[in-house]
């Protein structure tokens, strides 16, 4: 591995009295693409939202490039160019294409939109072409492209997506996944992927991990976890999309 962008360590996160993360190691290096995988209700969102400072980490730390980011507001989380595309995608269903894409360029204040509205529509050329259309009349894989598309607008040192195939038809999931895969390869973007389709996650992934009832219990390379027969078959099972 690289050397790590972003370290978690002994992570526990709690909802209430419940502890939903119960110890958690992560590594993403730099240029890597690192996959998490699990059922749902695992705690992968959950680690997901830890990152981004919303839950709070009760125990353990959070490093991005060195800097301790575990106590700090999402908003400067955000401000160290780390970008989400959250679960459930989010967009904002009354503002058109464009305008939810001008709201992700916000953390750099517009300096590079035109530049930057250019090279997410070259990834995504279905958002070319709706730009004046409000993003809550998209279909679900159009509003999950304009997700990631927002989120790229920030210029991210750290791409985060969250369960970015839920719902989709399996021509568009392969779309999306294409796109990841072009983003790691041409622009050599550090990318954090949770994902239930544990088939594409791991076959995308330099490195993965397993996590159950909020703790990891296997890591290895894409290749070694999609090889071992105890993933295939929690995982794996009528799986390939």
């Amino acid at each position: 591995m690289s050397e790590a962008l972003l370290s978690v360590r002994g992570v526990r996160t709690f909802y209430g009295s419940i502890m939903a993360l119960k110890g958690v190691d992560i590594d993403v290096g730099e240029g890597e693409i690192v996959s998490l995988i699990g059922a749902n209700g695992a705690g992968k969102s959950t680690l997901m939202m830890t990152i981004c400072g919303s839950p709070r980490a009760r125990d353990g730390a959070i490093t991005f490039d060195g800097r301790d980011i575990t106590r700090l507001a999402t908003h400067d989380i955000a401000r160290l160019r780390i970008a989400q595309a959250p679960e459930g995608r989010r967009i904002f269903g009354r503002m058109t294409v464009l305008e939810n894409l001008q709201m992700g360029a916000e953390i750099d204040r517009l300096r590079h939109f035109d530049e930057d509205l250019e090279r997410v529509t070259k990834l995504f050329p279905r958002l070319r072409e709706r730009l004046a259309q409000r993003g809550g009349t998209l279909s679900g894989g159009e509003q999950q492209m304009l997700a990631i598309a927002r989120a790229l607008m920030s210029r991210p040192r750290l791409l985060m997506l969250d369960e970015p195939s839920l719902g989709l038809a399996p021509i568009i999931v392969r779309q999306i996944f294409d796109a990841i895969r072009e983003l790691n390869k041409r622009e050599g973007m550090t990318i954090f992927l949770v994902e239930q389709n544990a088939y594409h996650a791991l076959r995308l992934a330099d490195r993965g991990y397993v996590m159950v009832n909020g703790l990891i219990t296997m890591q290895g390379t894409g290749r070694e976890l999609l090889e071992r027969p105890d993933i295939r078959a929690a995982y794996l099972e009528g799986g390939r999309h």
